[in-house]
C-alpha cells in the first residue's frame, strides 16, 4: 500500500503527506487511428501557507496539507509540445458525486458497455473502448471533489471546510492550478466540462481561477444544465419549474409511445420545439393568471398539456395545471404499474405501491450504479494500478 496509507510510522507520529501517482501506459481507437496515451492515477496534496501562533504569531510556519484530491489524467503521447495542447477538466455534480459518471459514461478512452437504450448486461460488467472520447483532440483530467470518490480532507481537517458553494469552487479551483503548474500546461487551451451541480462548480470556478489565479478558460460545456436552482424546486408559487420541465415530460411520453398518433409519428426534434413554444408563452400566461384565469382558458390549456403529457385532462386539472417531475415519473405509465426513470427517462422499473402519488426510488439509476461501481473499481486498481481501501 502506498506510505501515505499508513495510520503511523515506525515512532507513532502521523506520517508524512505525500503525492501517491499510478501512470500506466495505454491505446484507444478514434475514429479509425489509434492513439497511445498515458494516464495517470492518484492523488496530489493541497496545502496552504500557515502561519505560528502565541508569543511568534503572525511568523510563517511553512505549507501544511490540509486534502489529498484524487483525480485521474489522461494525456496523448504523441503530442511535440504538451504545454500547447487543449486540456479539459471535468468532474459530476451532487453536490456529493465523485466524476465516474462523466470519466466512463461519456468523455474517457474507456466506457461502461450498454445497448442503444442504456440498458446494461449482468454482471460481470465490463468496459469496452470509447470512440466518442475526447482524447483525439484535448487531454483529459477527471477531478473528484473532497469527500467525494478517494479525496479527503486529512487528518485533522474537517470535511466541512471544503463543502458549501463557495469552498468547493475554491478546493477544485485550486487542484486545477496545482496541476497546470506540476505539469506544465499554463499554456495550454484550457476548457471545463460540468455535469448537473458541476454546471455551479463549472461556472464559479470560471470566476474564482481568473480572479485568485490570473488563469483565463477558453471554453466551459454544460451538460444538463442547473444553473439557476429556481427553475428546478417545485415550491409552491414557484412557476418556473413547471415550464422548463414540459419540454422534457413531451420527449419522454413521444418516447414511451403514450402521444396521440399525429403527435407520436412527429419528428421528436420539431415536437420539443413545439411543446418549448407553447411553455414559453401561452402555458406561461396561464399560470401567472394564477386563480383569475377563465374556465375556458383552463379547460383548453389542460387539453394542450394532456396532449403533450400523455397524462390524463383530468389529472392534470386536479393538479392544478401543474406537474410536477416526482408525480410525473410515476403517473405516465400507472396503468401498467411502471414508474419511469427520472435522471434517464428512457428507464422503466416497479414500485411496491403502484397507487402512490411519488416514486420509490429512480430505476435508471438503479440500473448503472452497480456497474459504474464495479468497472470503475476494477480499472482503477487493475489497468490503473492504483491501490486504496
Amino acid at each position: 500500500m502506498p506510505e501515505n496509507n499508513k495510520d503511523h510510522n515506525e515512532n507513532g507520529a502521523q506520517p508524512e503527506i505525500k503525492d501517491v501517482l499510478s501512470i500506466t501506459h495505454h491505446t484507444v481507437t478514434i475514429d479509425g487511428a489509434t492513439i497511445h496515451y498515458t494516464a495517470t492515477a492518484g492523488t496530489l496534496v493541497l496545502k496552504e501557507e500557515s502561519e505560528k501562533d502565541g508569543d511568534k504569531k503572525g511568523e510563517w510556519e511553512g505549507e501544511k496539507p490540509k486534502a489529498t484530491i484524487f483525480f485521474i489524467a489522461y494525456t496523448r503521447d504523441d503530442v511535440g509540445d504538451a504545454s500547447s495542447r487543449p486540456i479539459t477538466f471535468s468532474f459530476n455534480g451532487g453536490p456529493g458525486s465523485a466524476s465516474v459518471w462523466m470519466h466512463l459514461g461519456v468523455l474517457g478512452p474507456r466506457r461502461v458497455l450498454t445497448d442503444d437504450t442504456g440498458n446494461l448486461p449482468q454482471p460481470p460488467y465490463r468496459l469496452v473502448e470509447n470512440a466518442y472520447s475526447l482524447l483525439d483532440v484535448s487531454d483529459l483530467v477527471f477531478i473528484d471533489p473532497v469527500s467525494t470518490g478517494y479525496s479527503r480532507a486529512v487528518a485533522g481537517e474537517k470535511s466541512k471546510r471544503f463543502h458549501g458553494f463557495k469552498k468547493d469552487i475554491e478546493s477544485v479551483g485550486d487542484f486545477i492550478r496545482l496541476y497546470v503548474t506540476r505539469y506544465n500546461r499554463w499554456s495550454s487551451p484550457k476548457f471545463l466540462i460540468g455535469e448537473s451541480y458541476g454546471t455551479v462548480r463549472a461556472g464559479g470556478l470560471s470566476g474564482y481561477l481568473q480572479d485568485r489565479h490570473g488563469m483565463y478558460l477558453n471554453g466551459i460545456m454544460f451538460v444538463s444544465t442547473i444553473l439557476n436552482f429556481i427553475t428546478g424546486e417545485f415550491d409552491p408559487g414557484n412557476i418556473l419549474p413547471y415550464i422548463s420541465f414540459l419540454p422534457s415530460y413531451a420527449a419522454t411520453a413521444w418516447y414511451h409511445k403514450r402521444l396521440p398518433d399525429d403527435l407520436q409519428g412527429r419528428d421528436i426534434k420539431s415536437l420539443v420545439a413545439e411543446v418549448e413554444a407553447f411553455a414559453l408563452n401561452e402555458y406561461a400566461l396561464a399560470l401567472l393568471k394564477g386563480a383569475a384565469l377563465p374556465d375556458d382558458e383552463r379547460a383548453a390549456i389542460a387539453e394542450r398539456l394532456a396532449r403533450y403529457t400523455g397524462l390524463t385532462p383530468e389529472y392534470i386539472d386536479r393538479s392544478d395545471l401543474r406537474i410536477n417531475d416526482n408525480r410525473f415519473v410515476k403517473e405516465l405509465l400507472r396503468d401498467q404499474r411502471r414508474t419511469v426513470g427520472r435522471l434517464d427517462s428512457r428507464f422503466l422499473g416497479y414500485d411496491r405501491d403502484a397507487a402512490g402519488e411519488h416514486n420509490e426510488y429512480d430505476p435508471s439509476y438503479a440500473a448503472i450504479l452497480g456497474s459504474y461501481a464495479g468497472t470503475f473499481n476494477a480499472y482503477v486498481r487493475g489497468d490503473l494500478k492504483f491501490e486504496s481501501d
